[in-house]
């Protein structure tokens, strides 16, 4: 029937014809196209000629379109498609499910084995990623390989070899059967049937990553740079850029911003091939890439708070952090000051960081290793100009992390729970870290000072918030009707105090009293200076 909805989209068959024959960006990455006379499924905005409704199919994700036998389209490249939030309309277990799948969990295991680290039965794992995901969870993993090979091969010059280590084959033989299988063609006519120039060895490895417009980057960079911390991190106007740790060894990461094709474009250098997944999963995470602004401007449109704040700020994105134990530690430091995390994370990193050659990496001004858990269990911090007091919540939260008390791994109310009673983090903190470390939709700081002045006053009031011990704090009806995107509603909230603060300052300036409004008043968490 044409009104009838297909299983896994909110959309109707009708809505999904009129997006087909539009070929409207909007819904690019948010279903696939199978055409039954061809057997290859594309993208919506696919060039190729429209064809009769009849040998159309519609599925959900790729996955579920390459369980049910298509294979991807070589001209509009499905791969290289916008992601669609993981966590987004799939239960609890799912998203846990997906995120490990991201992270190369069945590249090595079974279903079974991923089940049981789920805590259920992997025929009702199966059952919940057929309703939610539209296909199973091994044909999530397969798809998820096939396509970052192709995109290996179009965007890299890496050797078939590196690039079956990358993808999670265990070897080229089977590398090669699942490419024949899945495209018709070997690894190697695909790469000769690609177009452009790639990097070159001595640039790294050069991705394209896609999101949805719009995209604030540069709300993010502003974010991003009042935390920046010399030696492991550069924000300048060609981007971002960092050192990283993998296996070991000492690595480097650069993103800039490509606006004309709405994607990032994140550079590696210094990686092994078998970790490159990895980095651009974590990559997509840290940026937001996968977030659907549309989607956010409809759960808020009816908000009389947030719904002007999401015209405010289009495309803002939660500012991730790359590394969990990082982000914990800074958030320690900080204590929700950026001034103070910047200063303070910086005299951490030069008195327990590791040295890098700069040769290394040919990465200039990149200098230092973040110091892992390890090191600051069993460093002398005393040193290091820090107080008694924070030296110890660093020591407590290193020896959490390194005996599996805190997994930033885990979902993220059950890392939340394990930082508060193994970390000592309050929990306003230890929401904060799952926002920003995971990437998490929906943690809600709903104790941070800044949030309850922004609630306060953008004009709550009245029954959405209580007055007590002379503070101001918010019902817990008035957030909870933010899920499952509490995390945006709060950085929109920082975003908002931010800016009055900021005109609040330019205020007092012409008065001579904005020293002392700046004493009783706390600094805003997402500073308006621009990112140098």
């Amino acid at each position: 029937m044409n009104g009838a909805l297909v299983p896994g989209l909110k959309l109707d068959r009708a809505a999904l014809d009129r997006a087909r024959t539009s070929r409207d960006a909007r819904f690019d990455g948010r279903f696939f196209i199978a055409v039954l006379s061809t057997k290859i499924y594309c993208r919506p905005i696919c060039p190729a000629p429209t064809c009769r409704p009849e040998n159309i199919r519609y599925y959900a994700t790729a996955s579920a379109a390459a369980e049910a036998g298509f294979r991807p389209c070589l001209r509009c490249r499905p791969e290289a498609a916008p992601a669609s939030p993981a966590w987004l309309g799939a239960s609890a277990v799912v998203r846990r499910a997906l995120r490990l799948i991201e992270e190369g969990a069945l590249d090595d295991a079974s279903v079974s084995e991923l089940a049981l680290r789920l805590g259920i039965g992997s025929r009702h794992l199966r059952r919940l990623f057929v309703k939610h995901v539209g296909a199973s969870p091994i044909a999530v993993a397969q798809t998820r390989r096939l396509h970052f090979a192709k995109r290996l091969i179009d965007e890299t010059n890496l050797a078939m070899t590196e690039v079956a280590l990358a993808s999670g084959y265990s070897s080229v033989r089977r590398f090669n059967a699942a490419f024949r299988a899945s495209y018709r063609r070997t690894p190697s006519d695909l790469r000769r049937r690609r177009r452009g120039s790639v990097a070159s060895p001595d640039d790294g490895i050069v991705l394209r990553l896609a999101f949805r417009p719009p995209y604030d980057w540069s709300g993010l960079m502003q974010y991003l740079a009042a935390r920046a911390v010399a030696g492991i991190e550069r924000i300048d106007n060609r981007g971002y850029a960092r050192t990283i740790e993998v296996d070991g060894k000492p690595a480097a990461i650069a993103v800039r911003y490509a606006a004309d094709i709405n994607a990032v474009e994140f550079g590696i250098h210094g990686a092994p091939a078998a970790a490159l997944f990895n980095l651009v999963s974590r990559a997509r995470r840290m940026f937001d890439l996968s977030l659907d602004p549309a989607s956010l401007a409809q759960a808020f449109d009816s908000d009389r708070l947030l719904a002007p704040l999401v015209k405010r700020y289009p495309g803002m994105r939660i500012p991730g952090a790359w590394d969990g134990f990082e982000c914990a530690v800074r958030a320690v430091l900080g204590d929700g000051s950026p001034t103070a995390e910047q200063a303070l994370v910086s005299r951490l990193v030069r008195h327990s960081g590791e040295r890098i050659r700069t040769s290394t990496l040919s990465c200039g001004a990149l200098t230092h290793l973040f110091p892992g858990p390890a090191a600051i269990a069993t460093a002398d911090l005393k040193g290091a100009g820090l107080a008694a007091s924070r030296i110890r919540s660093l020591k407590d939260l290193a020896e959490a992390v390194l005996d599996g008390r805190v997994d930033f791994t885990s979902p993220a109310d059950e890392l939340v729970a394990a930082l508060v009673q193994s970390a000592w983090l309050d929990q306003s903190t230890a929401q904060y870290v799952a926002l920003r470390a995971q990437g998490e939709p929906d943690a809600f700081p709903a104790g941070h000072p800044v949030l309850l002045r922004s609630m306060a006053a953008m004009a709550i009031g009245g029954a959405g918030a209580q007055k007590r011990r002379g503070a101001v704090t918010p019902a817990g009806n008035t957030a909870e009707g933010w899920r499952p995107w509490r995390s945006y509603a709060a950085l929109l909230l920082w975003r908002a105090d931010a800016e009055h603060t900021e005109a609040l300052v330019s205020e007092l300036r012409a008065t001579g009293s904005a020293r002392t409004a700046a004493a009783e008043r706390p600094g805003p968490l997402w500073p308006l200076a621009p990112a140098s």
